[in-house]
């Protein structure tokens, strides 16, 4: 089934998916992950492009947090905080998308 298309409003009870202008890509020349634009090229850390290859449309953020927490056995607060406040900044520049409602 495709990924249902609309504007994100982020939570933990959203299932993001980066939108159909936005593509995550590995860039030979770069040699690292970038995210394709209409027009630019973002070159994200290694932890956005992490985090971005988790948000499929059917996982939720707090699956994504789950599962970093885990990788990481870090403190799940501390990693909410900062995916949340990732997601929502590229969500609000268009990049992300709702995904699948379950």
């Amino acid at each position: 089934m495709p990924v249902v298309r609309q504007r994100l409003t982020m939570s933990e009870e959203s299932r993001p998916a980066l939108s159909r202008y936005a593509k995550l890509r590995f860039d030979e020349v770069r040699r690292r992950w970038v995210i394709l634009v209409p027009e630019r090229v973002l070159v994200p850390d290694d932890i956005a492009v992490e985090v971005l290859q988790l948000c499929d449309g059917d996982r939720t953020v707090m699956q994504v947090i789950g599962i970093l927490a885990e990788k990481y056995t870090a403190d799940r607060a501390e990693i909410a905080g900062d995916v949340l406040s990732m997601l929502r900044a590229l969500a609000e520049k268009g990049l992300l998308v709702e995904g699948r409602e379950s």
